[in-house]
């Protein structure tokens, strides 16, 4: 089944990239990997500015990093032209804006994970890191990054 395919059967739209908001590119090729900068948790079209252990339960934070993730597939699109190119999606880094007692950084980043084994099945087993921080631009819940390898 195409990505696209796929996609369209979880009933998900590719948004657009969204414009850097300092200076940096929303992502950059080198060799077969390609680096995606770092995706900010939205709703609303604003950014969702929350904190785990203070406003926001790990359930809203998974729905929260799995919208992150549509965020990244639209520029990981524009990044590639075809999502069918992917080999292979292989690391995530998800920044989770917490309290110092907050612990379930790992189950908000599930969020992303969860749907990336859903779009690209085995080929979207990656390897992640998901941190607990202080604050994330604009007071943002998540901000969730992403390394791709492309077919050859």
């Amino acid at each position: 089944m195409s990505v696209y395919d796929k996609l369209k059967e979880l009933n998900i739209t590719l948004p657009p990239v969204a414009t850097p908001a300092a200076a940096y590119v929303p992502f950059v090729q080198t060799g077969n990997l390609v680096f995606l900068s770092g995706h900010i948790a939205r709703k609303d079209g604003k950014p969702h500015s929350a904190q785990f252990g203070r406003d926001i339960s790990t359930e809203e934070g998974k729905a929260a990093a799995r919208a992150v993730a549509v965020d990244l597939l639209g520029t990981l699109h524009a990044a590639t032209g075809d999502l069918n190119r992917i080999k292979r999606i292989v690391k995530l880094m998800s920044l989770v804006n917490s309290t110092g007692e907050f612990t379930e950084q790992h189950l908000v980043t599930n969020g992303a994970s969860d749907l990336f084994a859903q779009v690209f099945g085995d080929k979207g087993a990656h390897a992640r890191s998901a941190f607990g921080v202080a604050q994330i631009p604009f007071g943002a819940c998540v901000e969730i990054e992403l390394i791709a390898e492309l077919a050859d």
